[in-house]
């Protein structure tokens, strides 16, 4: 007797065929998503690393802004030693709880010739009686709501607040922080010059 071999079940079934003009127009539509992420990516990444042109750094150094309790501060004083400029508001949390830090970081740093200065994105009365509850060391000066468009040269694309620029000697930027700072920012600040 012989057995009768049923037929092996295939594991691969026959696929329906895609029709010439529906698959072209598969593949444009994955070329021009993939296109469309990369440009996306690339603008993403161009703005993150586009440095402020010479011009609005130098127009940096001809301003002079108003000091609570104090004459007039122009930005010339702080040419020649790094500054970490801190654009800051007395309506903003993130802006406050980074304030003992930038004040320890002046008080360690300025030995070195680190130089720290905030701009406050306020009103005068609001910002003197902060100051009056919570002393700093380092300078602070006025820059009110024209202190967004600053910073905004500056590289803080999105005009929000608490934004931090660190200048070095000759007023280059070598590092830019959107948000509260970190001890680890200050102490990464710190090696530069």
């Amino acid at each position: 007797m012989t057995e009768a071999k049923s037929p092996r079940p295939t594991l691969l079934q026959p696929q329906p065929t895609i029709p010439n003009a529906a698959r072209r127009r598969l593949l444009y539509a994955a070329v021009a998503g993939a296109a469309t992420v990369a440009g996306l990516s690339l603008a993403w990444w161009n703005q993150k690393l586009n440095l402020p042109s010479g011009a609005a750094r130098l127009a940096l150094w001809d301003l002079s802004f108003a000091s609570p309790g104090r004459p007039d501060l122009p930005m010339q004083t702080f040419a020649g030693k790094p500054l970490l400029l801190n654009f800051w508001a007395t309506w903003c949390p993130p802006c406050v709880e980074e304030l003992p830090l930038l004040d320890g970081f002046y008080i360690k740093n300025s030995s070195n010739g680190w130089q720290v200065l905030g701009l406050a994105v306020d009103k005068e009365s609001a910002v003197q009686h902060f100051l009056k509850q919570a002393p700093v060391r380092f300078p602070i000066a006025l820059a009110g709501m024209a202190g967004i468009e600053l910073s905004k040269t500056l590289g803080n694309f999105s005009g929000g607040l608490p934004f931090t620029v660190v200048l070095g000697s000759a007023g280059q930027v070598l590092h830019r922080r959107m948000g509260r700072i970190s001890t680890e920012d200050l102490l990464l600040w710190s090696a530069l010059k």
